[in-house]
């Protein structure tokens, strides 16, 4: 005997409606979508020679046989090295300061938080040479906290020191804005989950919510050291321009441009290839 299933009426059948294949992109819609589509490819292609076209005019007239003998002279090599020292410096105080500014600002609520953003976000508005006489006028001999760090036996203008700090005076706001966007987009039932295993606060904080934030931080690492090795106005006013000292590889490149235009141009070959270098493997590495 065969199960029959009951039915109370007459069987029917119903067709499944099939679904619309969704628009590919790039598919013309309508006229007038079709036609906006047209006008963005057309600024894309105007705007793409506009921040193309200087890196190929600096790689193709660049006297590129020249560049091993610069590789001996000292002033490059004094230059070269203290740019990555005092960009990885500014980096590495951006973080210790700017990782908890950050935090403070996305997780907790008071009086003046506003303000404190913008006077924190300021510097990357400034232009650099009002920054360089903001810390000279703060941290100089002359300035407001100058006879304490004097007393200290302290030299902090015109020296390396200066430069790592105005370097990352202009570059620590990177870093803080891209952590407190980030740390406002971490689900808060993944810490409390966490908490309530019985983890700690750090444990949480090194287990839970750096990972998460991980794609955020690595790209604010990345802007904080690209703009602190790029920092020109700030570090020739507060911290002066002096080979092995203060002279990082902009500082070179203009006081070369004013006697050797070909080695201004190899100089700022080398330090597009040094910035080319760490953002592609930064890139490798959000990609991960």
């Amino acid at each position: 005997m065969k199960y029959r299933a009951p039915t109370t009426g007459p069987m029917t059948t119903t067709r499944t409606p099939t679904p619309e294949k969704p628009p590919e992109p790039g598919d013309r819609q309508d006229r007038g979508q079709g036609w906006g589509h047209y006008v963005l490819f057309a600024l894309a292609l105007v705007g793409l020679p506009l921040f193309v076209l200087p890196l190929v005019g600096l790689v193709t007239r660049a006297p590129l046989a020249k560049l091993g003998a610069l590789f001996t002279t000292p002033a490059l090599l004094d230059a070269l090295r203290l740019s990555l020292v005092v960009s990885l410096a500014a980096v590495a105080v951006s973080t210790v300061v700017g990782l908890p500014c950050a935090w403070v600002l996305a997780r907790y609520r008071f009086p003046g938080r506003g303000l404190i953003r913008a006077l924190l976000t300021l510097p990357m508005v400034l232009p650099p040479v009002v920054a360089g006489v903001a810390l000279l006028a703060t941290f100089g001999r002359r300035g407001l906290l100058g006879p304490w760090i004097e007393w200290l036996g302290v030299d902090l203008a015109f020296s390396t020191t200066g430069a790592v700090l105005a370097a990352s005076f202009v570059a620590a706001p990177f870093l803080i804005l891209s952590c407190e966007a980030a740390l406002n987009n971490v689900d808060p039932r993944l810490e409390a989950a966490a908490a309530t295993l019985g983890a700690t606060r750090l444990r949480i904080l090194w287990t839970v919510t750096l990972p998460t934030i991980r794609p955020s931080l690595l790209a604010g690492l990345s802007l904080c050291w690209a703009r602190a090795l790029g920092e020109f106005g700030a570090t020739i006013t507060f911290a002066g321009n002096f080979q092995g000292r203060t002279q990082t590889m902009p500082l070179a490149v203009y006081e070369t441009l004013q006697s050797d235009h070909d080695g201004a141009l190899l100089l700022s070959l080398i330090l597009l290839a040094v910035s080319l270098t760490i953002l592609i493997a930064l890139r490798g590495e959000l990609r991960r």
